[in-house]
């Protein structure tokens, strides 16, 4: 925890940073149509920070919480509300599109559940849930129908997993932790998309080694989650539970050694903006 939320903060005291004395490169980078939503993932990490600081002050959580959920409301009503004005570029769609309401959505369904607001984590849940099943269809035609996305862009495809892993955790949250049809359902989906993405995976690493394959983790890292929150049944997902958490376990393990390098040879920060 303590870890953790010191790289939050320096994080964030960067971020914040950048827009005072970088402004011209952060609004490139808010415009930018790929780039852009990651600005969305201040306030979900800002959430994570208030999930884990519940067993240690309320009170800090409750704020810490307020905070993040209102940086994302508001960022993924901007940044949707310009997606919604039409002119945008397929070849430019991809699994960050996902990133502001449906990440953002179902990751305040999980912390408003855990800090004891049912029914708000219900509404948060709802968005999340239909803005994913939106989004995916966009991002699909967009897959089946547009040229290949280029090499440096594939990796962002990791991003795809999420959605049905971290819509389990969320709904499991705001359910009681019952196993029942959906959250199966949703499982089956996300177990769908980790063997597509496993069967891409020699395509996707024409792209060498870079930080944008962290995408691969916030999905994989839920999948772990909600498998073991699962497992009680004693059905399938007792069976799976273990080696989703071994296998989640190796990939995150050979995503930071490999990151760990790159820092070392000083390749971890891209030179260039990513191609759209």
């Amino acid at each position: 925890m303590a870890i953790a939320a010191i790289i939050w903060a320096v994080v964030l005291v960067l971020f914040i940073l950048k827009w005072i004395f970088a402004r011209e490169q952060a609004l490139d980078e808010a415009q930018h149509p790929v780039q852009c939503c990651f600005i969305g993932l201040a306030g979900v990490a800002t959430m994570l920070i208030a999930l884990a600081a519940i067993p240690y002050s309320r009170l800090v959580a409750q704020i810490l919480f307020g905070a993040g959920a209102a940086f994302t409301l508001a960022f993924a009503l901007w940044r949707t509300g310009l997606l919604w004005r039409g002119g945008r570029d397929h070849g430019a769609t991809t699994p960050v599109l996902y990133l502001p309401t449906v990440a953002g959505g179902f990751v305040m369904a999980i912390v408003a559940s855990a800090l004891g607001h049912p029914d708000w984590a219900q509404l948060a849940y709802g968005g999340a849930f239909f803005s994913w099943l939106a989004i995916e269809s966009v991002l699909l035609h967009r897959l089946y129908t547009v040229p290949s996305l280029p090499a440096p862009l594939r990796p962002t495809l990791g991003i795809q997993l999420a959605p049905p892993a971290v819509g389990a955790v969320a709904y499991l949250s705001v359910n009681g932790n019952t196993p029942d049809l959906l959250a199966h359902a949703l499982m089956g989906y996300a177990l769908l998309q980790a063997l597509l993405l496993a069967r891409l995976l020699p395509w996707i690493m024409q792209q060498p080694f870079a930080a944008s394959y962290w995408a691969f983790t916030f999905g994989a890292t839920a999948l772990a989650s909600a498998a073991l929150r699962m497992a009680g049944d004693n059905g399938a997902m007792a069976f799976l539970a273990p080696y989703l958490f071994v296998a989640v376990n190796i990939t995150v393990a050979v995503i930071s050694l490999a990151t760990l390098r790159l820092i070392a040879r000083g390749q971890f920060i891209p030179q260039a903006p990513l191609p759209v």
